[in-house]
């Protein structure tokens, strides 16, 4: 399907929420959200649990951790080098196709740390040593088990070696413990996951990226994937049947087969608090849809990091931060200018359901 619209018409942010099941929640189980999406950005656990949990119906922070401690969602490195919440029976394609690339452009910093495949293949044996039998451990606990073999942590090279072995499939994270991440053997803690060949691999990753983030355009995927994008015209190709396009300001957009293309704006004003580093606005190379350029450097605090935000209407408008008391959250507000009495309702509405999520009342500072 072809179509030539202005961005008004097309109402890009509000339709953007949807697929995103930001203004609509489809799945009552926190790794169905997780597949749907493919991957969701979880560098920041803490946050990464909100942002899961805000997508699926009636969940708190303790079932997204239940589905996490269960294998039904897996945390490691597929992509661009940062944390991730993947499906469990995608884990295995995923890391295949998208990290070898990232694992090339590492590879000078490994050298810096005299890192190499002697190294690598050596820590691989200790980590099988140690979690063989479906066996957990922190960080710090396998660093102290790599220090105790000859191979230095120091300098970053125990959180590179955990890194590469993640990458090539050998090593995940697992439940917490206490409030620290334990790590796990993937092939014991995830048995059996689904293998792709590289082209189906592409297809399935397109389809779900332009299914749940769209619309969004080529040079979008490209940098949420790290796929080149001749690879991605192959998954448009493949994923033919299931995706449409469409042309905002001479710009070609994809997004999921029998999206409306125009739906009306709700008479309410909506207000969402999103986390740091959600996919609304990370998932994206232009971002400028939902974000005025104006506003950007308050959302990104620099050294790409992402400050939680709030979304009005389908526009990143304000910040915020949360402080955590004996029976409430603590909820502070900075609004880029200043907000009419609907948008702060809409904003409070927005803070109770994070409060119920948490398990706590919610209060706006």
């Amino acid at each position: 399907m072809r179509g030539k619209l202005k961005t008004g018409d097309l109402a890009l942010p509000q339709r953007r929420l949807r697929n995103q099941l930001i203004s609509r929640t489809t799945f009552d189980k926190p790794g169905d959200v997780v597949r749907w999406f493919g991957a969701v950005q979880a560098q920041d656990y803490l946050a990464a649990l909100w942002g899961v949990g805000l997508r699926t119906r009636s969940a708190d922070e303790r079932a997204v951790e239940q589905a996490i401690a269960a294998g039904h969602i897996v945390r490691t490195w597929p992509m661009r080098g940062t944390l991730h919440f993947v499906a469990p029976n995608d884990i295995h394609w995923m890391l295949e196709l998208l990290t070898p690339r990232v694992v090339r452009a590492t590879g000078a910093r490994h050298r810096q740390l005299e890192l190499d495949d002697k190294v690598f293949a050596q820590s691989e044996r200790v980590f099988a040593r140690h979690l063989e039998g479906g066996r957990q451990m922190t960080r710090p606990a396998l660093y102290k088990a790599l220090d105790a073999a000859r191979i230095a942590t120091r300098e970053s090279r125990g959180l590179h070696i955990i890194g590469y072995l993640a990458q090539k499939g050998v090593i995940c994270f697992g439940p917490r413990a206490g409030k620290q991440a334990t790590l796990v053997l993937l092939d014991e803690w995830i048995p059996n996951a689904t293998r792709l060949h590289r082209d189906a691999a592409i297809v399935e990753l397109t389809q779900r990226y332009f299914t749940s983030h769209g619309p969004a355009t080529m040079h979008d995927f490209a940098w949420w994937s790290g796929l080149t994008l001749a690879e991605i015209r192959l998954g448009l190709e493949g994923a033919a049947s299931h995706l449409v396009h469409e042309t905002i300001d001479d710009r070609t957009y994809w997004l999921p087969a029998g999206s409306s293309r125009r739906k009306a704006l709700a008479s309410a004003v909506t207000a969402h608090l999103l986390p740091a580093f959600d996919e609304y606005t990370v998932a994206y190379r232009d971002r400028s849809a939902v974000l005025l350029p104006k506003y950007a450097k308050r959302v990104n605090a620099g050294g790409g990091i992402f400050n939680p935000i709030v979304v009005i209407d389908g526009q990143v408008l304000a910040t915020w931060k949360r402080s955590i008391e004996k029976d409430k959250v603590l909820i502070s507000v900075k609004p880029f200018d200043r907000l009419s009495i609907r948008q702060r309702q809409a904003v409070a509405r927005a803070a109770t359901r994070y409060g119920e999520f948490l398990g706590l009342d919610a209060e706006i500072a």
